[in-house]
């Protein structure tokens, strides 16, 4: 699974876009911090993809998310 592949290679105002919209931004954050811990196999981005599921779904996280991938280019531990 290489979504996080696909998703980073997107221009920034598209991968802005797919975060902004609220279920489509979490849609893509779940998807890419899954094929990121299937991917790599490490405990962490496990544990990481567990707490997003359980506490993911508010829309803070992903607005964290947004402003994180703005400064840094990356999804926070993704």
């Amino acid at each position: 699974m290489k979504f996080d592949k696909w998703f980073y290679s997107q221009s920034t105002l598209v991968k802005v876009l797919l975060l902004l919209i609220p279920f489509v931004g979490w849609a893509m954050e779940l998807f890419i911090r899954l094929s990121v811990a299937i991917r790599e196999q490490d405990a962490l981005h496990w544990v990481v993809f567990i707490l997003f599921v359980a506490v993911g779904w508010t829309w803070v996280l992903c607005v964290v998310d947004l402003i994180y991938f703005l400064l840094k280019g990356r999804l926070i531990l993704a």
